[in-house]
């Protein structure tokens, strides 16, 4: 099984989630990208096209925290500064957007992160 096909299952997979996933201003998407060494997470407005928060392991307020452990205990501080960051603008719900991802691991311990600060997925 090649890398190449792998991205393309997922990617096929995220689509098949966007048709049903879309965000409004009331009710924000939480899409999330995962790398091999980070993970990107932004709260989108569909309706306007607009990023309303966003938060990654490349975030300087991440970074400031040096080494933090594994990749998993990474993602949920990306959660808890997003969560931070989402509450700060009003936002206390989101629809999650998994990214065609599996909902377990980093994906999941970045929504862990998010609730536990309470914005409720």
């Amino acid at each position: 099984m090649s890398n190449e096909g792998k991205q393309v299952r997922r990617l096929r997979r995220h689509r098949r989630i966007r048709k049903r996933v879309v965000g409004s201003a009331s009710y924000p998407r939480l899409c999330v990208f995962r790398s091999a060494r980070h993970i990107y997470a932004q709260i989108v407005d569909d309706e306007q096209g607009k990023t309303l928060a966003a938060a990654s392991t490349l975030s300087k307020e991440i970074k400031e925290k040096g080494k933090v452990g594994d990749k998993t205990a990474a993602a949920r501080l990306v959660g808890e500064l997003l969560a931070s960051k989402a509450l700060a603008a009003q936002i206390s719900q989101v629809v999650f957007d998994r990214g065609g991802f599996k909902f377990h691991g980093r994906v999941k311990a970045l929504a862990a992160g998010l609730g536990e600060k309470g914005v409720r997925i």
